[in-house]
């Protein structure tokens, strides 16, 4: 299996030079009746102009020679290769992608609308090149999978059990389960995943009334434990205060 190389370019000044010379002869024997030289100057100038271009900073070009291979040029500058190649430009700048809502069930079966935030950029240009149709169209897809596996990994949240994981209080698990999620994924087509975590999540409409007036009993109840528990641990004190003083056995 074939993967990326680096391919050093020739500097594109110095075949500019080149170039330069040669049409200069050009010039020169137009006063002279040696045609078939300056008919070969002149095409050899022009077949070696297409071999030009320029690298910018964070990209990349991939070079092909009648399908095969040669290698990846990532230094910026202005280079020369073979005029015979071809040179696909890939941006190996970091990206963001916010995905759009999707409606999900969660592990317990209720329906939510979740988003995420991915912030990827391409490592390996081979891969992302050769390995997958369009590597862009390719991120998008599998983010779509990767949220839809997460929402059926936990509830959104949990009134019974407050110590388990939920997408809703558990971000730093839930980010890191979705972080590596997306790096196994997106490994085949050579991108590098450099943050992803929830941007938008949300109980679905025909649920959300109901779920939000579970939520606020729960409040009510947990406020009244607190209360009780209070007053429970207030008595308490006030009876070991006074077994100390010696006025109360208990």
């Amino acid at each position: 299996m074939s993967k990326e190389k680096e391919y050093v370019p020739v500097s594109g000044y110095v075949m500019l030079v080149v170039v330069f010379i040669l049409l200069t002869l050009t010039v020169v024997l137009l006063s002279r009746p040696s045609t078939v030289w300056m008919g070969g100057l002149l095409s050899l100038s022009v077949i070696l102009l297409p071999g030009f271009f320029f690298v910018n900073p964070n990209s990349s070009r991939v070079l092909v020679l009648f399908g095969e291979y040669k290698g990846t040029v990532k230094k910026n500058g202005f280079f020369w290769v073979n005029p015979f190649f071809s040179k696909r430009a890939i941006s190996l700048r970091a990206r963001n992608f916010d995905s759009e809502k999707i409606k999900v069930n969660d592990k317990v079966g209720n329906p939510i609308q979740i988003g995420v935030i991915l912030v990827w950029q391409v490592e390996d240009t081979f891969k992302a090149a050769f390995e997958v149709d369009n590597y862009e169209n390719f991120v998008r897809i599998q983010s779509d999978a990767a949220v839809r596996r997460l929402a059926g990994m936990y509830p959104y949240d949990n009134f019974d059990d407050e110590t388990e994981v939920t997408l809703r209080s558990g971000h730093e698990e839930v980010n890191s389960a979705l972080e590596q999620n997306l790096r196994n994924r997106l490994h085949i087509a050579g991108i590098r995943v450099v943050e992803a975590r929830i941007g938008y999540l949300a109980y679905a409409p025909e649920i959300a009334g109901a779920m939000l007036r579970r939520q606020q009993a729960t409040a009510v109840v947990a406020a009244r434990y607190k209360i009780v528990e209070g007053a429970v641990s207030m008595v308490q004190m006030a009876s070991t205060h006074l077994h100390r003083k010696k006025f109360l056995y208990l």
